[in-house]
């Protein structure tokens, strides 16, 4: 484990997909990741990379050639270097190889960068294109957050608070991860999501092009409650595994193909496109 940390926070990430594994309050005691227990799901945050979501058959066409991934890429199963470490921030770094080539053929460096300032916690996604043609990807965060919080609370006593009223339309996932063609009704003229565990019985919510770039997991009942920022992602998830104490928030440049995708690249929804030598850059932030 790697570690960082200042007077309020204590950070430690796991080299193997540069995964954050805990985000420790010093002030109040309290650790707000889940605790990756594998009897629900053994991940905490995993990073999502160089796709988001499942591919139609876990399989994509490129120039003429299939390419096969599985659902949220192959980063996530990477061990990343670290490029950078000071007591309050570090940087892990993964390129490219002869194994990412076969699944994957672009050269590229992935950096996941860490900071610290106060009682806020930054994620940045910086992609390079090292290569001399244009490079398509997707990339995407999905950190698992503890609830409840504090154990005179019980999961229900949560809600996820949005910093704009919006009109969510669920775009729900068919076998085998896909988007179904349609979206279906959710929320309407409100900020406020109630947790539930039932909630994500099937499978997470999936939003396209919200309005909001921040929302608050809190509950009306303890003071406890942290910030989530995420501007410039235009999709978003949340899940949870089946009855288990967390919730993901998930910030996406990038979602699953849809069931009629024709499962181009090039033609991919949300896929973003760099040229050589170029960076792409996007950071979401968690505030206790």
């Amino acid at each position: 484990m790697q570690t960082i940390e200042n007077q309020f926070l204590k950070v430690s990430i796991n080299p193997l997909g540069a995964e954050l594994v805990s985000l420790f309050n010093k002030e109040n005691h309290t650790e707000y990741m889940w605790n990756a227990d594998p009897a629900f799901w053994g991940k905490s945050s995993p990073v999502l990379f160089p796709i988001v979501g499942a591919l139609k058959n876990n399989q994509y066409f490129y120039q003429g050639k299939t390419y096969t991934l599985p659902r949220h890429g192959f980063a996530r199963e990477r061990v990343f270097s670290v490029e950078v470490q000071k007591e309050d921030s570090i940087t892990f770094l993964l390129k490219e190889d002869e194994e990412s080539l076969k699944v994957f053929p672009f050269p590229f460096e992935f950096r996941l960068i860490y900071t610290l300032v106060e009682k806020t916690l930054s994620v940045s996604y910086s992609v390079r294109n090292t290569g001399n043609e244009e490079m398509y990807f997707s990339v995407g965060g999905h950190p698992a957050f503890a609830v409840p919080l504090s154990e005179d609370t019980v999961y229900e006593d949560y809600y996820l608070e949005f910093n704009q009223t919006e009109d969510f339309q669920r775009w729900e996932l068919a076998d085998g991860g896909l988007i179904k063609k349609e979206a279906t009704r959710f929320l309407e003229n409100t900020n406020r999501l109630a947790l539930t565990k039932e909630l994500f019985y099937q499978d997470a919510l999936v939003f396209k092009h919200q309005k909001s770039t921040e929302v608050i997991l809190k509950s009306d009942k303890v003071s406890k409650q942290l910030k989530f920022t995420f501007e410039n992602f235009p999709f978003l998830g949340i899940w949870a595994a089946i009855n288990a104490n967390f919730v993901c928030i998930e910030p996406w440049c990038g979602i699953a193909d849809s069931e009629n995708h024709e499962q181009e690249l090039t033609e991919k929804e949300g896929i973003e496109v760099l040229a050589s030598d170029q960076i792409f850059l996007r950071t979401w932030s968690v505030s206790l």
